[in-house]
């Protein structure tokens, strides 16, 4: 696969003032790496955009600074709380002749026969696993074939991904990445629905009793005196 090749400038601006820089339609980051130093960058938020959608964050990317092109992966993409839309980006520089680590998501391809034909409910596992390999050998994703799921007993374990001979999974062989799960009888779906919700009413405000505290019974037993002093004194006036 042809490798993504990405335009950026150093960056001067820095901090609150990024906040212009992105209502120019440029998006701030960094660029870091083992053997270099950190260096603030800015991109084309299109651009990025446009790559981000074919490399994710498992690709290798070319990323052209000022003429000079480094191999890099899109380590982190900061998006904004509200719209979602990425703020800040890290590009990680990557040395060819070493490996790395990397998180590689799952896409799921094919069709369950215990899904379609029994009205299973398919059990996602993982969504994505981490490798070991060099840079040049990382996937882009793994496919994981669910036709192999005819059954509930059926699974397909991480053994059964298919990665390259460079490609290392880093996780048990044995884990679960999916399987199907057999869909809920009517007497169960029923019986969920109809389940009472227990509710904590001490919870609620002005529910809440607070605990009778050594001073809080102190002071109740003043009280009670108080109250048995002044139903006394009528009686005595009556004997007068």
């Amino acid at each position: 696969m042809e490798r993504i090749t990405l335009t950026a400038n150093k960056r001067s601006v820095l901090g609150k003032k990024t906040d212009h820089l992105r209502s120019l339609g440029k998006l701030p980051g960094v660029l870091y790496g083992r053997d270099l130093s950190s260096q603030p960058v800015e991109i084309s938020e299109k651009d990025f955009a446009s790559a981000f959608k074919k490399a994710g964050e498992s690709t290798l990317v070319n990323l052209v600074v000022d003429g000079e092109s480094k191999p890099v992966i899109i380590h982190s993409v900061q998006h904004h709380y509200l719209s979602g839309q990425p703020i800040h980006v890290d590009f990680y520089a990557v040395r060819m002749d070493e490996k790395l680590h990397a998180r590689i998501p799952l896409h799921f391809v094919g069709e369950s026969s215990a899904v379609k034909t029994m009205g299973g409910v398919l059990v996602k596992n993982h969504h994505e696993v981490e490798v070991e390999c060099l840079p040049a050998d990382l996937p882009q994703f793994i496919e994981v074939d669910i036709s192999a799921l005819n059954n509930f007993e059926d699974l397909i374990r991480v053994s059964d991904l298919k990665v390259s001979d460079k490609v290392k999974i880093l996780i048990n062989p044995d884990e679960a990445v999916a399987n199907v799960a057999p869909p809920r009888s009517e007497q169960e779906l029923a019986e969920l629905k109809e389940a009472p919700v227990a509710e904590d009413v001490t919870r609620v405000e002005g529910v809440i009793k607070p605990e009778a505290t050594a001073e809080g019974k102190a002071t109740e037993g003043k009280e009670d005196k108080k109250e048995a002093k002044t139903e006394e004194k009528p009686k005595e006036k009556a004997k007068e």
